[in-house]
């Protein structure tokens, strides 16, 4: 085989769990080390290290993101009382997505490959619909609390420098019932505008953001008028590129969406971005066709498959039996991180190969090796799927013939 394709700077790698885990150490077997010279910076996020290290190895992750500027992230568990009893943890651990997209103030970006074989089930859609998630606060670093019986809830603030506190009547209750906090800061919001302005610019794509001010005149209008406030920064550039920019009213946007061709990045707040995400992923096919991107303000990348750790597949792979599972969005994760090291370092060979290993998992895809997800939905028919390495295996080989 000819010299392998150097890298010039590190990617931070972060291991994950599970299905996904064992699909990770193909990927780098079959499809990365053969070809590519790449200082991997390794970090095991996996679920009992991370307990191991009382979560700290997510932190120095992340931080690493921020040192070198591009990181590639497998799946990970975020653990439920269920999980705390299998794997025996200390406590709950926090979602490490959030916490890495806490430290590096990002937002999500989530795309889907298209993939001609595997027809979208809203027929009208053509183009990529990309989700752009507000990736803080709201309901994910809400307080709740459950009420007991008869009493006031109140929101109160206590301004830092002193001065007269703030009080607002939440609900007067006569009997049990429940009461929820959440936030937002206009910074984390502000960010959230300019990465979705920015990833809009490069990917010439119309930007639509929708909320719900009209029932949430003061938590979503602050939301409306920060995002417009950018948009008017960014005028020029956004009418030079030829884009336009829609705000709506969420429910509007959904019912848009639903009769749109695609080609626009829809911008969301975190909850709808968390749901809309789904939708848009199962409506372009499958969950394992879904890239995601974490996009910092200041220009870091972290790339995902938006997916989970596949439990239930895991599960079957530690009996012995065989598994179908669906490594697309895991490939990808890896050729977006890499293209993105090469456009960075200047180095259009690294990016170039990555494009290439895309273009040959869509090539072998449309030619009818699929795993079984896809053969359930693919059109012509297809009546025999690949299992998970045999899938990963036909890339490799086609890889071999297109380098």
């Amino acid at each position: 085989m000819a010299d392998k394709i150097t890298v010039k700077n590190p990617i931070v790698e972060m291991d994950g769990d599970e299905m996904t885990r064992i699909i990770w150490q193909f990927i780098k077997d079959k499809l990365i080390y053969p070809f590519v010279d790449v200082d991997l910076k390794y970090f095991d996020l996996g679920m009992r290290h991370r307990d191991e290290t009382d979560d700290q190895v997510t932190i120095d992750a992340a931080n690493a993101i921020k040192e070198y500027g591009v990181g590639v992230k497998c799946a990970t568990i975020t653990p439920n009382d269920a999980r705390v009893k299998e794997y025996h943890l200390k406590q709950q651990w926090k979602s490490p997505n959030a916490t890495i997209r806490s430290i590096l103030d990002g937002t999500v970006f989530r795309k889907p490959i298209i993939i001609k074989n595997i027809p979208p089930a809203v027929r009208l859609w053509k183009k990529p619909i990309i989700i752009g998630r507000h990736a803080y606060g709201d309901i994910y670093k809400c307080t709740e609390m459950v009420i007991e019986g008869p009493g006031t809830a109140e929101i109160v603030f206590t301004p830092a420098g002193g001065g007269q506190k703030k009080a607002l009547a939440v609900h007067e209750f006569k009997g049990p019932g429940v009461v929820m906090g959440m936030h937002n800061t206009e910074l984390s919001i502000r960010s959230f505008a300019k990465a979705c302005i920015q990833y809009s610019l490069s990917e010439k794509c119309d930007l639509w953001f929708g909320a719900k001010d009209t029932i949430s005149k003061q938590y979503h209008g602050f939301f409306r008028d920060v995002f417009a406030e950018e948009i008017e920064k960014e005028k020029g550039a956004l009418q030079n590129a030829g884009i336009t920019y829609r705000y709506m009213l969420i429910d509007d946007a959904v019912a848009q969406i639903m009769k749109a061709e695609g080609g626009m990045l829809w911008a969301c707040m975190n909850y709808d971005g968390d749901v809309m995400s789904d939708m848009v992923a199962s409506g372009f096919g499958s969950l394992g066709l879904m890239t995601s991107v974490l996009v910092s303000p200041d220009g870091k990348y972290e790339f995902e498959a938006a997916h989970g750790t596949v439990q239930r597949h895991y599960y079957e792979h530690l009996k012995g039996n065989p598994t179908s599972t669906n490594s697309v969005a895991s490939i990808f994760a890896w050729t977006g991180a890499l293209a993105k090291r090469g456009e960075l370092d200047g180095t259009p060979d690294v990016a170039s190969f990555a494009r290439r290993v895309e273009k040959t998992v869509i090539d072998i895809v449309e030619a009818g090796t699929m795993t079984k997800d896809l053969m359930l939905i693919a059109e012509p028919k297809v009546t025999k799927y690949a299992l998970t390495e045999e899938f990963i295996d036909a890339v490799a080989e086609g890889l071999k013939g297109a380098v």
